[in-house]
């Protein structure tokens, strides 16, 4: 494995962590993690990228190494905003006049596809693996919403803890069929903590569990895609578990109408993989963000 060095900025008041693989002074490869996971998840796709490309990925807030947004003990919810505006301060710092190749996975590749729309002029070349956004829900999902954030909010959400590293990767192998013994190996002492009690605690704030008060508004979201000028590149696994669960097979082209919605649009397939697609083919994703973004 090509090891990682980690930065540690101030973005926005909170202690943020930034994980590199490759040379300072090569061209540049931003990856965004998904939800409950962080950057050291793209250490497999790094190993076959950076040999060329300097590639640099934040841990989101509450995530990681990076700091929690704890007030009185806990964080209410998550804004989903705020993911934009720290990864503005983050590319402030690291590319502050220059146009970005970036990459986002799952929740990370929606921040990414929202960020190429709101700052079009900074994003040169945009990657979004299984990062598809939610189904259309009508207005009358507000109500709904609204309960189970308040619901929430009486009891919020815990994540239990594991007593050995070993149950920690098999949590991630019971999640992902597919990942091999030593990549969970490798990702449990990333993804955890020992705590004081001896016991590992996962790297990931319970709060991100949380309902947010606002339902998914898809039009909203197309409206902002649509004004995205970049090149896109959307890679989506054959048996993505997400996918089936969000929509089933005989309404999947009726989903995927959606990314008519990108200008520069181009698709591709990635086969025996799942929804951890950069764990499940590193070398393939590789392949195809380097491909699309030299």
């Amino acid at each position: 494995m090509i090891p990682s060095r980690s930065e540690f900025l101030n973005v926005r008041g909170m202690r943020h962590h930034i994980r590199h693989w490759g040379a300072p002074d090569a061209p540049k490869l931003f990856l965004l993690h998904g939800w409950m996971d962080m950057s050291a998840s793209f250490q497999f796709v790094a190993d076959a990228l950076a040999q060329r490309w300097h590639v640099l990925a934040p841990d989101w807030r509450g995530y990681g190494l990076s700091a929690w947004p704890v007030a009185e003990g806990h964080a209410d919810s998550y804004w989903f905003p705020d993911y934009l505006a720290d990864l503005e301060a983050i590319l402030d710092v690291y590319a502050p006049d220059e146009a970005i190749n970036l990459i986002g996975h799952s929740m990370g590749g929606n921040v990414a596809c929202l960020y190429a729309g709101v700052r079009p002029e900074r994003v040169r070349r945009l990657v979004s693996l299984e990062g598809f956004g939610l189904p259309a829900r009508p207005p009358s999902a507000a109500i709904k919403q609204m309960c189970r954030w308040l619901d929430d909010l009486r009891e919020p959400p815990v994540l239990r803890p594991y007593h050995s590293l070993d149950e920690v990767a098999a949590r991630l192998r019971k999640t992902n069929a597919r990942l091999s013994a030593d990549k969970a190996a490798f990702l449990a002492p990333h993804w955890s903590k020992q705590g004081s009690d001896g016991l590992w605690h996962l790297l990931g704030d319970p709060a991100h569990k949380m309902a947010n008060p606002y339902a998914f508004r898809l039009e909203e979201m197309l409206a902002v895609w649509a004004n995205v000028s970049a090149p896109v590149l959307y890679v989506e696994a054959t048996d993505s578990e997400i996918l089936n669960r969000l929509t089933s097979v005989a309404d999947r082209e009726a989903f995927r109408e959606r990314f008519k919605a990108f200008a520069q649009l181009r698709e591709v397939f990635v086969e025996d993989a799942g929804h951890m697609v950069h764990h499940d083919q590193p070398e393939r994703v590789a392949a195809l963000i380097e491909g699309f973004c030299e």
